[in-house]
């Protein structure tokens, strides 16, 4: 569709160009221009490394290696040609290479780029500030790789291999940036084709429906240990990590003997994700609502990260607060702190 240009003389259209008559560049131009304001074509994100390629000897490169909000990795890459040629290929053996990478990993390839850029700050506060973290969350940190394939223009093969994928569990946005120009200026037309915006939220919704699925068909290879115990001399038992941890902060703010702000304290290593909190008194309803607003894909719904039934949300002090469910390797270490801090309630813990 043409941009329209609106003058005293009524309604014109801007002539459409390509990026090639007008000598812009792919990495020269559009990835010099789009480094600086990546939030055109993948908002809620920050550029970590641009060519990387720190893997053995081949010579490919991702154009753009970013993190967005939800700690995930975000593959980016640019074309300027009319139909993409195969990018979606390239994004995808791209997206495997970097899966492995750890928070000390993107630390040092951020600290390169500073360095490249001439940007005089501190390469792990600047992703921790982006982040809103205190500390640095390996069991949170790169739990997911997405794609963004940016181009003038996709073909038919490329888009229908991309719903494909994207139906298979990948996370793959296609943005097209269509070139105008009227001789003197050249404007750009910035649009997201796949997925439709207005039908995201909704395929999203049925992605992570589709792979929760898929894991509770698969759960080789899980940590299966059950714990039992008492708190406060009221027994349970046969409960998984993230269930554990339910029931004891549950029963610390239940029983007011802490707050939300004084566990995030307490298990350090988690304080800004520990609980997700809205302000005022919500349904789980109105809570999944808010929290979903700002979903930006990935394996697992944001809402899911994150215990969210009414009777899981703790209402305190006039917000909404709801515990994570994600729980890893310091998950013990986490225990082991409420047990010797919170002695009055006479915590005991085994595994069975």
């Amino acid at each position: 569709m043409p941009i329209y240009e609106l003058s005293e003389e009524g309604i014109s259209a801007m002539p459409k160009t390509t990026f090639a008559a007008q000598n812009i560049r792919e990495r020269d131009d559009l990835q010099r221009y789009l480094k600086s304001q990546i939030d055109i074509i993948a908002p809620h994100t920050m550029v970590i490394a641009e060519e990387f390629g720190d893997w053995d000897v081949s010579r490919r490169r991702i154009d753009l290696l970013c993190l967005d909000k939800a700690a995930n990795l975000v593959v980016i890459e640019l074309k300027r040609t009319e139909d993409g040629g195969h990018m979606e290929l390239q994004a995808v053996r791209y997206s495997a290479m970097v899966s492995t990478m750890t928070f000390e990993q993107v630390i040092e390839a951020h600290r390169r780029y500073l360095d490249a850029n001439k940007i005089e700050e501190d390469a792990e506060q600047r992703i921790l500030d982006f982040l809103d973290w205190s500390e640095p969350d390996d069991d949170s940190f790169a739990q997911d790789v997405r794609i963004v394939l940016a181009s003038a223009e996709f073909s038919k093969e490329l888009t229908c291999a991309v719903l494909w994928l994207n139906e298979k569990g990948l996370d793959i946005r296609c943005v097209k940036m269509e070139p105008y120009s009227d001789g003197t200026r050249v404007l750009l037309d910035v649009q997201q084709v796949i997925p439709l915006p207005e039908t995201e939220q909704f395929q999203v919704q049925v992605r992570h429906k589709k792979q929760r699925e898929q894991q509770a068909r698969s759960q080789v290879g899980r940590d299966r240990s059950t714990f039992s115990g008492s708190v406060g001399g009221i027994p349970f038992e046969g409960l998984n990590k993230r269930r554990l941890m339910l029931h004891l902060v549950s029963a610390l703010i239940n029983s007011g003997n802490a707050t939300p702000e004084q566990l995030s304290s307490l298990i350090y290593w988690r304080e800004n994700a520990l609980f997700k909190r809205y302000q005022g008194e919500l349904s789980a309803d109105e809570f999944k609502e808010k929290i979903m607003v700002g979903d930006v894909g990935g394996q697992v719904a944001r809402v899911d990260r994150f215990f969210h039934t009414d009777d899981q949300l703790f209402r305190v002090a006039g917000g909404t607060y709801a515990l994570t469910n994600q729980w890893g390797a310091r998950t013990a270490e986490a225990v082991k702190l409420i047990v010797e801090k919170y002695t009055e309630l006479q915590i005991v813990v085994t595994v069975n």
